[in-house]
């Protein structure tokens, strides 16, 4: 009898797929479904993506498939396209493109069902018992008497407080049964809208051109600006209303986990449909369970992070990009995909309306509306009551400064804490100083491991570095030359918070950064006590930048932005200037007048005059001319290679290497390679090689033909390498 051989896609950094013989007598399996087989001494868990294929090596050397793991494709033909053309764009292995994509616990084998829920019910010999019968069994009693009105879950009875020993004698004495059943939802209906607000001008402008699309499945995409405050999120619901009144799903992706909660409660107070999240706070049980009800269409609203564009949906009619412009939707390691032009190419291959929404929307999507390739929508006016806040520059030099706050901004912060108004403070930078330096000879406070110093942590009385997660405690002499006149260098939202307690005493301060919102729903917590105006003031890192409504505060303060102002990287004034717009965005949002304070030592500086005299627009449409002339994207596509080793001279010599199997190549400049901005990290040395085109075809083309060569080159046994297409972090 002949094999049958089939081809697999593994979770493995190599790009290959690898044959695989059937069992004999076993059944085809299907394509995009999982097979469990051996590799090396593992045994991994692949995706089928070839069916009777003529293997290229000895039949009688390939090994047989373990196991048929599914009798159904795992994702539906439009999430699996996607997935391949997704490995092909990013020329990352297809088998870790599909891995990713896979909830936790089926990637790990289990089957993709419902949970099973245990059910107790009384059998016919168990009504026969009287509660005579159990005189001296009084827990045997209460639980007969418990299943005498009809079966019950296992969590009602040990809500009872019946011992699980009770349970198993009368299973045993088979007075009761139990069952297994599933916990699939039921199929929803739309049953309207709760309270919708009256729109403006704008906002209904921009829900009328959504409508007709909609109707008709176009995959139309809509680029929403709107000022902070505009009411984005109510056109989102109002777009929405008639699309799940039509039994369609809707999936609206966040950049942050903290954005999800607020999300949630927003959308779940307008309709009562069932709304599910995704997102990497979850356990792997609730995200697969997700993941199902998308799936099969027995949730309405999916609401997720990054990696949520790949939930498979059974009616996709909307998906909205809210804050398209942060950087969180580019995965920065592993499968380096961005989910905002996922969504793109998602909506045009599945028929859907996408939005993509944003105060300060990136520079790619502005191009695309000036190319004709979006549709443009806009918001110029604050939503109800609300007004545009007022913008002033405080001019560091020759002031007074303690922990980043000059004397002028202290006054201010008090004028309107006297009021009974919120003030937020906005430093991107967490912990109590950026280094420990020595008084006597210099010495600061570095990672051994990163070529970065380790940020001092007051509060919790240790050294960490932020890029490796380092950890020690802090030195009472110096390592150089053993002085005790150690003394912190930089500031850290820890050292504002204990400046401003000194300061301004009397107010309740609430911090917001990683350090303080590390365990689970801190953050929801934290944020819901800043919108309650619990804590007259707010300091925070970029977790309060985004999206959250404080309708309390009426000064935003930022600290410390000058080092943006002079960086070489081509994103930094983009990034400045949505940073500065998005926080200040945070002022004044209800009825209060708000004021927006930027500190900084360089007040004539062309970006802070025109953020600050003429807004985001602006700016953005300044900055893409800038980018044309110099062929930066996106007005050209780019690559990033990136090698890591022990060993500088090897991380370096890779690169080389690449470097020189690519001279020749037409219409692909290669430059460097040259050390990373951060040149050591976690121990091991970085370098990178940046590859530039004018088009997206010479470089792809490029990356095709050359990446087996890259692979089989010798300096790859020394260093390792990675490839980034479109990077948005040259870090």
């Amino acid at each position: 009898m002949s094999h049958q051989f089939i081809r697999v896609a593994l979770p493995v950094p190599l790009r290959r797929l690898f044959d695989y013989r059937l069992p004999e007598r076993a059944a085809m399996p299907v394509v995009g479904g999982r097979v469990r087989v051996p590799f090396g001494q593992r045994q991994l868990i692949g995706f089928v993506v070839e069916q009777n294929v003529t293997p290229e090596l000895d039949p009688e050397t390939i090994k047989p498939v373990t196991e048929v793991l599914d009798q159904e494709p795992l994702w539906p033909l439009s999430i699996w396209q996607l997935l391949v053309w997704a490995a092909r764009y990013y020329h990352h292995p297809l088998g870790d493109v599909l891995s990713h994509a896979a909830p936790a616990l089926v990637r790990q084998g289990q089957l993709p069902r419902y949970e099973q829920t245990t059910w107790y019910t009384l059998t016919k010999e168990g009504e026969a018992v009287t509660p005579a019968d159990l005189a001296r069994a009084p827990q045997q009693q209460r639980l007969l008497a418990a299943l005498a009105n009809g079966p019950a879950e296992a969590s009602v009875v040990r809500a009872l407080d019946i011992p699980a020993s009770t349970v198993k004698t009368l299973l045993d004495k088979q007075w009761i049964s139990t069952e297994q059943r599933s916990n699939e939802p039921q199929n929803w209906v739309f049953t309207g809208a709760n309270d919708p607000l009256q729109l403006n001008t704008e906002q209904a402008v921009a829900v009328a051109a959504m409508k007709a699309p909609l109707e008709r499945g176009d995959p139309t995409v809509w680029l929403l600006e709107g000022v902070t405050g505009s009411g984005k999120t109510e056109v989102y619901l109002q777009a929405m209303a008639p699309v799940l009144e039509r039994g369609q799903q809707v999936v609206i992706l966040v950049p942050e986990i903290g954005l999800t909660p607020q999300t949630v409660a927003r959308f779940s107070k307008r309709f009562n449909v069932p709304i599910v999240s995704l997102h990497s706070g979850l356990t792997d049980s609730e995200r697969l369970q997700g993941w199902l009800q998308a799936r099969d269409g027995k949730a309405a609203i999916i609401i997720g992070t990054r990696s949520a564009i790949f939930t498979p949906c059974q009616n996709i009619g909307l998906m909205i990009l809210d804050e398209e412009h942060d950087n969180s939707f580019k995965q920065q390691d592993g499968f380096r995909y961005n989910a905002r032009d996922l969504a793109v190419k998602r909506a045009h291959q599945e028929g859907f309306g996408l939005v993509l929404g944003s105060a300060t929307p990136s520079l790619e999507s502005l191009a695309n509306v000036a190319a004709k390739r979006y549709q443009y929508l806009r918001l110029t006016q604050r939503a109800g009551p609300a007004q545009q806040a007022q913008h002033a520059v405080i001019d560091l030099k020759q002031q007074r400064i303690e922990s980043g706050l000059s004397d002028q901004l202290l006054t201010t912060m008090a004028k309107h804490l006297q009021a009974g108004n919120q003030v937020l403070i906005f430093l991107n930078r967490r912990g109590y100083a950026s280094a420990l330096l020595c008084h006597e000879c210099g010495w600061v406070s570095e990672c051994h491991r990163c070529q970065a110093n380790m940020t001092l942590h007051q509060f919790d009385h240790l050294l960490q570095c932020h890029h490796c997660g380092a950890q020690k405690s802090i030195p009472r002499q110096c390592g150089g030359c053993g002085s005790t006149q150690l003394v912190s260098q930089g500031i850290g939202t820890e050292q504002v918070q204990e400046t401003i307690a000194r300061r301004l005493p009397g107010y309740g301060i609430l911090r917001i950064d990683r350090d303080s919102t590390r365990r689970k729903g801190q953050l929801a917590e934290a944020l819901n006590a800043a919108a309650e105006g619990d804590y007259p003031i707010l300091i925070g890192t970029q977790m309060v930048a985004k999206g959250h409504h404080f309708p309390n505060v009426t000064l935003v303060a930022l600290l410390d932005v000058d080092g943006a102002l002079y960086s070489s990287d081509f994103r930094a004034a983009e990034r400045l200037a949505q940073l500065y717009l998005q926080v200040a965005g945070r002022a004044g949002r209800a009825e209060k007048k708000g004021t927006v304070v930027l500190q900084t030592h360089h007040p004539e500086h062309p970006l802070i005059q025109e953020l600050v005299n003429n807004g985001y627009s602006h700016f953005a449409r300044a900055a893409l001319e800038e980018r044309k002339l110099a062929l930066l994207p996106p007005y050209a596509a780019m690559a990033l290679i990136r090698s890591e080793a022990t060993s500088k001279d090897a991380a370096e010599q890779l690169l080389k290497a690449i470097a020189n199997s690519l001279q020749g190549v037409d219409n692909v400049t290669v430059i460097g390679p040259m050390p990373a901005p951060l040149g050591r990290r976690a121990g091991r040395y970085r370098y990178q090689l940046l590859l530039h085109a004018e088009q997206r075809a010479p470089l792809h083309n490029t990356l095709m033909h050359y990446l087996p060569t890259f692979e089989k080159l010798p300096e790859t046994r020394k260093a390792r390498w990675s490839l980034d297409i479109d990077p948005q972090d040259f870090a």
